[in-house]
């Protein structure tokens, strides 16, 4: 990979980790744990929240469970993103790494991640979340559409050939 990509891959996430890291200070020095308020009525919450576990929860006061997973994500994310010769699963994994730096810096130096923003869709209270899980999620929906989109190139390819 070029310098220049790199360094604009870098720069993405060191953007999206900042935006992250001072989002979630803000909110930790301007909110108390479980105040909310209300933005757009039944959509959309500022809810300062403390999560020890993951998403909806899951292993709620076990943080040491996330360091070896972290730690082999990282190196799976690292390995990937040196091996990918895909634009587009490049920019997933700059996103998702940014992602797990974020809130890897929580629970080093915390011990809960700091989540804040708080959707109902469709009636659905979504769990709170942060920048860093948007990243992610974004990041992942980027490895998910390279996915398809190299399925549908390899249907066409067989497609073309029993022609």
């Amino acid at each position: 990979m070029k310098k220049r990509k790199l360094l604009i891959h870098a720069t993405l996430l060191v953007l999206v980790l900042a935006l992250d890291l001072y989002t979630k200070s803000f909110i930790q020095h301007t909110m108390k744990q479980g105040e909310s308020h209300v933005l757009i009525k039944n959509f959309f919450s500022i809810t300062y929240v403390k999560n020890t576990g993951a998403a909806w929860g899951i292993f709620s006061g076990h943080t040491e469970i996330f360091y070896p997973i972290t730690l082999i994500a990282a190196i799976a994310i690292i390995y990937y993103f040196v091996k990918s010769k895909s634009a587009l699963s490049r920019w997933g994994l700059t996103l998702v790494f940014a992602g797990l730096l974020g809130n890897l810096f929580d629970r080093v130096t915390l011990f809960y991640v700091r989540d804040f923003l708080d959707f109902i869709i469709f009636g659905y209270d979504f769990p709170v979340f942060n920048v860093a899980d948007m990243g992610v999620v974004i990041g992942m929906g980027c490895l998910l559409l390279e996915i398809i989109i190299e399925e549908f190139k390899l249907w066409k390819y067989k497609q073309s050939k029993q022609v």
